[in-house]
């Protein structure tokens, strides 16, 4: 537990300053981010990181999240997200299908759910420092809420086979803690209110349940390859995509209405 907490306030430390002066740093941190969590799907799958297929799928993400103003004037990402899948593809012939086509799917499926899920870092970010600590405190409050009363409370299992620990107590509690923090802040920094404060509340609730799918999701393949965390560079934390897993499912929603 010691670890655990030296590590998040030395975290939040480096990672908040970024977040509030933004920029070209904040860019740059979120792509190393997202670089990282794609090296943590290929260390769950026992896959060399120092490879061609890691290369290619480096790429696909880098096409995927990196800022608009990163691209070319008039260049689509998606022509680049194409040429690199298709490179991934191509390369199942020169590696004599030591790469096959399931590792191309879990290559470009995870430079897809990795690089979105840390665009939309990057795009919130440019559109409101405030949605960006709104987003974050509701998860947040979501995480620390659902361990505590899931501690306290928690007798009816809310998905065994996928995560063990979890329950539907836990799970409804965060939900609240995350409804009272989100309509909060909501109701206090008004520039955020997209939608009249109602219907702010509403969505911050979908937001809370959306990330804990996220949470879920992520336990489901990390069961699936055998491991307890998706990496260690965060002692008493895990990996990136630990701490950044129902980010990467939310952020993309508040896009979805029209919040940033």
């Amino acid at each position: 537990m010691r670890q655990r907490v030296i590590t998040a306030v030395v975290a939040l430390i480096i990672f908040i300053p970024i977040v509030i002066i933004g920029g070209p740093i904040f860019d740059i941190m979120a792509v190393v981010l997202g670089l990282v969590g794609l090296s943590e799907i290929f260390i769950m799958r026992k896959k060399i990181i120092v490879s061609v297929e890691a290369l290619l799928g480096a790429l696909t993400l880098l096409a995927v999240m990196v800022p608009d103003s990163w691209l070319p004037a008039n260049i689509n990402r998606l022509y680049f997200i194409y040429l690199f899948v298709m490179l991934l593809l191509v390369n199942m012939v020169f590696s004599k299908n030591r790469l096959n086509f399931d590792d191309v799917g879990v290559t470009a499926l995870a430079a897809l759910y990795i690089g979105t899920g840390f665009y939309y870092f990057i795009v919130t970010r440019e559109t409101s420092v405030l949605m960006l600590f709104y987003i974050m405190f509701v998860i947040w409050s979501t995480d620390i809420g659902a361990y505590q009363i899931g501690r306290k409370l928690g007798k009816h299992k809310l998905a065994p086979l996928i995560s063990p620990n979890k329950t539907w107590e836990g799970s409804i509690g965060g939900t609240i803690c995350a409804l009272i923090v989100g309509g909060v802040f909501t109701y206090f920094v008004p520039q955020i209110q997209v939608y009249a404060w109602p219907v702010m509340l509403l969505l911050t609730l979908v937001f809370s349940i959306v990330g804990q799918l996220g949470d879920l999701v992520e336990s489901a393949y990390k069961r699936y390859y055998g491991v307890k965390d998706s990496g260690k560079i965060l002692p008493g934390h895990g990996g990136i995509l630990d701490r950044f897993d129902s980010l990467l499912f939310v952020l993309p929603i508040l896009h979805l209405f029209l919040l940033v």
